[in-house]
């Protein structure tokens, strides 16, 4: 819709009183609620604290949970959708929160109610349009439950303070006549002075405030009685506990520091009791230890010389043992040599009984064979060469020679 024409929610419009609209709406929300039972139908049900008389109207109430205020509007706002007659689902709290808004709307256009305002206005889960739609829904459900709002009955102003005026002058005056009718049975030849001023005083201010004609009141005593015994619990002031308060940390901790000096001194005594016992088991038992001792020192001595006998024992044994291990450790030794020995035994007469040695010597001499020739060949082709250039560097000498002659 367009946002001129929204109907009564431009500040200009509204008056100066606008600001404390959705208090009012709040209000109501919350005494229509109460008709409804809203407590025990959904609040129980769902783990929920009950409603402040200013929750919904603006966000700071749930600071630390912002998501818990519109959780509650949307839960709210089903439980209303379904008492109205319309069929609507839980919402879940992983629901996307612009669906579940624009759903609500449609059943409350659904409901005949008229909608001037974003869905935006509702994302919050608080303030005056999420009062307004509540509100709204709550009527509904009430209209579809056949209730309605009557204009109240007040009742009729009597005029107390003459009646009071005249019980007090009446009592006044039973009370001088007592005190008179007292005084005289207790001191009847005694003058006193004080009760006569007294009488007298008391007497004045009833003439004073007498009227023509002295009331008498038809009202009987005993029912008089009952209806006080009936009224009384009506006006007792009853102050509901808060448990943030320090005063009742302070009177808890009072009541716990009595409880436990109460708890001390029951447990003191059982505790000193408990050590008087104790303290008579450890003298039976040390004494019961001492006759004992005395009664065994034979088999004590017997036994220690057993000890020392056994201790001996094995000193040997241990000496003993120590031998056969060192005796043990040379035997492992010559076992390790004498396996070698049989290993270089087994080697040599393997060796000694295999051919393949004799063949490997005539490969090597049939190597050495052809190595030989090939060295005389070389040897044979070297003296030939040495021997041309001898022959060639005497025939250059006598040619030489020749010339010179």
């Amino acid at each position: 819709m367009a946002e001129d024409g929204r109907r009564g929610w431009d500040e200009d419009e509204r008056g100066p009183g606008a600001p404390h609209l959705g208090f009012v709406l709040m209000e109501s929300l919350v005494d229509k609620l109460k008709m409804l039972n809203c407590d025990q139908e959904l609040l129980e049900k769902h783990n929920m604290k009950p409603l402040s008389r200013h929750y919904f109207v603006s966000s700071p109430y749930l600071a630390a949970n912002p998501g818990e205020q519109f959780y509650v509007f949307t839960i709210m706002a089903a439980w209303l959708i379904n008492l109205a007659g319309r069929s609507f689902g839980r919402p879940q709290e992983d629901d996307e929160p612009a669906a579940i808004v624009a759903n609500v709307l449609a059943e409350l256009r659904a409901l005949g109610a008229k909608v001037d305002f974003p869905p935006s206005k509702l994302k919050s889960g608080s303030g005056e349009h999420v009062c307004l739609v509540l509100n709204t829904l709550a009527e509904h459900a009430l209209k579809r439950r056949g209730f309605s709002f009557q204009r109240p009955n007040y009742p009729t102003e009597t005029n107390e303070e003459e009646s009071v005026t005249d019980d007090h002058a009446e009592l006044s005056l039973n009370d001088a006549d007592r005190v008179a009718q007292e005084d005289d049975e207790d001191e009847d030849n005694l003058v006193d002075l004080e009760t006569l001023t007294l009488q007298s005083t008391l007497k004045e201010a009833a003439a004073a405030s007498k009227p023509d004609d002295i009331l008498r009141s038809t009202v009987d005593v005993a029912e008089w009685n009952l209806e006080v015994e009936r009224v009384l619990p009506l006006l007792k002031v009853t102050i509901r506990a808060d448990n943030k308060d320090w005063r009742a940390h302070v009177d808890q901790m009072h009541q716990h520091q009595n409880g436990i000096k109460t708890s001390l001194r029951e447990a003191k005594g059982y505790l000193d009791k408990l050590e008087e016992d104790i303290s008579r088991t450890l003298e039976k038992v040390s004494s019961r230890e001492k006759y004992v001792n005395k009664q065994l020192e034979g088999v004590i001595g017997e036994h220690r010389a057993v000890q020392a006998k056994l201790s001996e024992v094995r000193e040997r044994y241990q000496h003993a043992s120590g031998g056969v291990a060192q005796r043990t450790r040379l035997l492992a030794e010559l076992s390790e040599e004498l396996e070698k020995v049989k290993q270089e035994m087994e080697e040599r007469g393997s060796s000694m009984s295999d051919g393949a040695t004799v063949v490997k010597i005539k490969q090597s001499a049939g190597k050495l064979k052809q190595e030989i020739v090939r060295m005389d060949v070389r040897a044979g082709v070297v003296a030939h060469m040495l021997l041309h250039a001898k022959l060639k560097r005497k025939s250059s000498i006598s040619l030489r020679m020749h010339a010179a002659v």
